[in-house]
């Protein structure tokens, strides 16, 4: 009895406890009850209490965990405000006060009000380490899609684990990245262990795009870039040719009183100097030309159509649809470093994708989001040339691409439906999300056949011509690939034997061939339920927990449950209601899903739809053998399988971060992040050989990653982070094998993301005259590489054996390196280097955009429409989706102003203003006479993106110079 005593009077004071608090919601409306999003609602209530939030896009809003007493309640929005204050006690539980805001004048002079600064906060979607760009900050980020994605990867860094972070666009997994022009706001690792999210949230980029507003505004542009005022690329002799010219606008306004529309066009042409670095022959002498550079200008183009309409179907539910549709068309893909010009191809690509949401109010406190996404790509890639490819380890690759002429046509699907419910203190989510992916691809890989040339431990004698003498000695001693290769053409044209040519260290390393049925089609279904709650338990206490679940065919695993936590507290009185400080901290865990592709794979080179045919040390280089004739003499396939005992990789994380305000409307936040990954994918090599794709792997990692967030005042705003991260792991995907067949010792050691070092800063600086400053730098530490020896030697028809470390320095054929003296014969007793032993070179990148802004016409309103949810805005809506009209476009830091009717921008945009030569790739085959250099630029050269498949290049130049002119009205 005595406890039951007590615990009857421990829940009587939790309950009374529990009762001192209480929470206030309503709508936000307007005149002619249309509801109002992003407006502005403050509540002043006992002992200095202020707490404001901002409307969602339904125009609901909410206050939960406020003490008893009573209160004052203001709300405002663009050209809207309530009549007066309303005054409301508010007592225990959950009470509704719905607010009508009425149409202001707007002022004649100029005014400027600036963004909510940078707080901290205990909300679950406040965390100080998460950055939002909008605005003006987002001009600091490059224009093109491919090195957009590139920039916003850097900006998350290293911290979205082993299988790196994910783009969510409007609320969708997967789809195409919008045009610049269409982007609102950007979101980087915001609430990292939210359960409606299958990713890790370090590393999670969230965007979300434009609605329409209530007047017609738009914009055109132009930029404008050619190669004579860039700087040659430093992997060329001669300065490469580049023109580009994009041009392109965007348009917003009414359809009427409950639709709006946003519209953006977009056409890209470009034309990029696609250099090629390798070491190749002369065609007359077969004397080796080291470097060989050629520069072929490669024609890109691409065009892309963006609309989106917001339709108030009622007072309760929201109509959203938003059309994207892209195609890129690319003559001389897959030219520059290693690849000849001969290996070029002519991708043509188009993307649709359609996005549908349904917003419905159900209630006070209940709100329902239906989404909708249907994405399809396809196109062909054609190469130019069919002859056999010829691949001489790191010095060139000849001949064709060896895609022949392929298609791919995809088509994906998602359905979710959240649901978001306030009681009380609490906060719960809860939804289901369902996704299906089809694929048909028409592949013929490899067709025409492959010869390799990889370094020998031998050479022939030669004459004092330096001709190879047919009937001589080999002389023991390493030779390049290159020297291999020249070699055997040298012995072929003096008449030497098949036989001799092999004895003497010549001959072409490997042949493989692929033939059959060139086409597979699969296709893959995944489901994903979550349920989640955020708990104020006390003004400056919230607790977070959630579970998801998520399952998939084509996989046997079916036990994928990953629960989240967080905690987040503000240390000192529980009333006081801008809190200092706050420490927070987490743990959960999530799945990376098996793709379709891998699973495609497996079907495609099981050796009945398609068969990999392998020839270790072929005779009859250069002749291409029959399939027949490979099939009569048993030749060897490689096959490949996935594991019987195949599951999803699961990563478990925990974070501990302490958030600190900061003098000058700043903030920062400090936190030690650790990752722990399990059945991490990998493959193995079984006897035949079988590839087996396996889910074995390990994956660890810690981080201390500090950010600071600064609004200085209405002229700067700046973001800089610093990562200080070590990870290692005994795979990087399934591209990893093992470097002797069954042994995974020495296969633990630095992961590709072993990344030690990265400093990121972005931000805009407001200076005299109407100049506006972007910066973007990003400074970071070298990535780890492979070190192999370049040849098969342990059978398994892959090139990744490791050079040993040799016990006796006077043997032969050891090659000095800068990691010591190494040994390409490694005996079974010699120890081999680890995985990914070799560290490249550091890159250093400054990007710059300067400008100016000339303002003319009568003045007029022109806002940044309301403000966004997120960290620092203590809205509800993590997602921040607007709502049918948006009234302007965002500044920047300052948040809303009266401008002039037109506004003429004149930029430069300057990449890699330094000129700094940025390495990329480090060749890591000792046979090479690359080895430990890098024949190619970090990125594409000067900054961010790639060159290869369908994505542009915009790598000609190493400092390029873009003139960009806008004119908004």
């Amino acid at each position: 009895m005595k406890h039951i005593f007590w615990l009857l009077l421990l829940l009587f004071v939790s309950s009374s406890a529990l009762a001192q608090t209480g929470s206030l919601r309503g709508l936000v409306s307007d005149q002619n009850g249309a509801v109002v999003a992003g407006a502005r609602v403050t509540v002043n209530g006992p002992s200095g209490l202020v707490r404001t939030t901002n409307s969602d896009k339904t125009g609901s809003y909410s206050f939960t965990g406020l003490p008893v007493g009573d209160y004052e309640v203001q709300a405002s929005a663009p050209n809207l405000e309530l009549a007066e204050p309303v005054k409301v006690s508010l007592k225990g539980g959950a009470q509704t006060l719905d607010l009508q805001l009425k149409v202001i004048l707007a002022p004649e002079k100029v005014t400027v009000e600036e963004n909510g600064a940078p707080s901290v906060s205990t909300d679950a979607n406040s965390n100080a380490s998460a950055q939002v760009l909008r605005g003006n900050d987002l001009d600091a980020l490059p224009d093109s899609p491919e090195d957009l994605q590139a920039a916003l990867t850097a900006l998350a860094g290293p911290s979205a684990g082993p299988s790196g972070g994910q783009i969510f666009i409007d609320g969708f997994s997967g789809g195409q990245l919008p045009s610049k022009e269409s982007i609102r706001e950007i979101r980087i690792n915001q609430n990292p262990f939210a359960p409606e999210y299958d990713k890790l949230g370090f590393g999670r980029i969230e965007i979300f795009t434009k609605p329409g507003t209530d007047k017609f505004r738009g914009s055109v542009y132009f930029n404008f870039a050619n190669q004579f005022w860039n700087t040659r690329n430093p992997y060329a002799l001669q300065k490469a040719p580049f023109l580009l010219k994009e041009y392109g606008g965007s348009g917003s306004g009414a359809l009427s009183k409950r639709a709006s529309f946003f519209l953006d066009v977009r056409r890209d042409e470009v034309d990029n100097g696609s250099i090629v670095n390798a070491i190749t022959l002369d065609p007359q002498t077969l004397a080796i030309i080291n470097p060989f550079t050629n520069v072929f200008r490669t024609r890109q183009r691409r065009f892309g159509i963006n609309p989106r309409i917001d339709y108030q179907l009622n007072p309760k539910n929201t109509l959203t649809v938003r059309y994207g549709f892209s195609r890129a068309d690319i003559q001389g893909a897959g030219i520059g470093g290693f690849n000849l010009v001969s290996r070029g191809t002519h991708p043509k690509n188009t993307n649709h994708t359609l996005q549908i949401t349904e917003t419905a109010v159900l209630g006070k406190n209940i709100i329902n989001e239906t989404r909708f996404q249907f994405f399809r790509t396809y196109g062909p890639n054609v190469a130019n040339d069919s002859s056999p490819a010829i691949q001489v380890l790191g010095s060139f690759n000849g001949g064709g691409a060896q895609v022949g002429h392929s298609f791919d046509t995809r088509n994906s699907y998602e359905l979710q439906n959240y649901t978001s419910i306030i009681s009380g203190t609490h906060s719960w989510k809860f939804g289901a999300r369902l996704r299906r992916e089809t694929d048909d691809n028409i592949s013929p890989q490899n067709f025409g056949g492959t010869f390799s040339f990889g370094g020998s431990d031998r050479r022939p004698s030669l004459d004092v011509n330096s001709r190879p003498i047919c009937e001589g000695q080999p002389v023991l001693t390493p030779v390049t690939s290159i020297e291999r290769y020249r070699f055997t053409l040298l012995m072929q044209q003096n008449g030497c034997s098949a036989s001799d040519i092999r004895r003497l260290g010549g001959g072409a390393t490997q042949f493989s061939i692929n033939a059959g049925n060139p086409e597979i089609a699969g296709s893959q279904f995944d489901v994903g339920l979550f349920v989640g709650d955020d708990w104020r338990v006390r003004p400056n206490l919230t607790l977070s927990v959630g579970l998801r679940y998520e399952t998939q065919n084509n996989i046997g695993d079916r036990r994928d449950f990953s629960p989240r936590f967080t905690v987040a507290w503000a240390p000192g009185s529980a009333k006081n209601p801008r809190p200092k400080t706050v420490v927070r901290a987490g743990l959960g865990g999530v799945y990376d899903r098996f793709s379709l592709s891998n699973r495609l794979i497996a079907l495609r080179y099981n050796g009945i739809v398609q068969q990999q045919f392998v020839i270790t040390n072929p005779d009859f280089f250069p002749t291409i053998p029959s399939i027949a004739s490979l099939t009569a003499f048993q030749t060897t396939q490689t096959i490949q399988e996935l594991s019987p005992t195949l599951r999803a990789p699961y990563v478990i994380q925990s974070a501990v971060s302490l958030e600190r305000q900061l003098p000058f409307k700043t903030t920062v936040a400090i936190t030690f992040a650790n990752a722990h990954g399990l059945h991490m994918l990998r493959s193995a090599v079984k006897p035949g050989p079988v590839f087996l794709m396996e889910s074995s792997g390990l994956y660890n990692q810690n981080q201390l990653i500090t950010y600071l967030n600064s609004r200085v005042n209405k002229d700067i705003s700046l973001s800089i982070s610093y990562v200080l991260n070590r990870a290692m792991s005994n795979t990087d995907g399934l591209g990893t094998f093992p470097a002797k067949p069954n042994d995974f010792t020495g296969e633990y050691g630095p992961a590709s993301t072993d990344v030690r070092h990265r400093f990121t800063l972005t931000g805009s600086v407001n200076i005299r005259w109407n100049v506006r400053l972007n910066p973007f730098v990003v400074v970071q530490s070298g990535s780890p590489f492979d070190i192999t020896v370049g040849r098969d030697l342990y059978g398994t028809t892959l090139f990744n054996g490791r050079p040993g470390i040799p016990t006796d320095l006077t043997k032969a054929g050891l090659i000095q390196t800068k990691y010591g003296l190494l040994d390409p014969n490694p005996t079974p007793d010699e120890k081999t280097l680890s995985r990914n032993f070799g560290r490249g070179s550091g890159t250093v990148t400054l990007n710059l955009r300067v400008t100016k802004t000339i303002e003319f016409g009568r003045e007029g309103v022109g806002s940044a429409g309301p403000p966004s949810s997120g960290p620092g805005s203590g809205g509800p809506d993590r997602r921040g989706a607007p709502g049918v009209f948006n009234p302007g476009t965002s500044q920047g830091p300052s948040g809303s102003r009266i401008s002039h009717r037109y506004n003429l921008s004149i930029a430069m945009s300057i990449n890699n203003l330094l000129n700094h030569t940025n390495p990329g790739p480090i060749i890591g085959n000792i046979t090479s006479p690359l080895f430990g250099h890098a024949n190619q630029p970090s990125g594409g050269g000067g900054g961010f993106g790639g060159g290869s498949g369908l994505g542009f290049s915009e790598a000609a130049n190493n400092r390029r110079l873009e003139l960009q002119v806008r004119f908004s009205f």
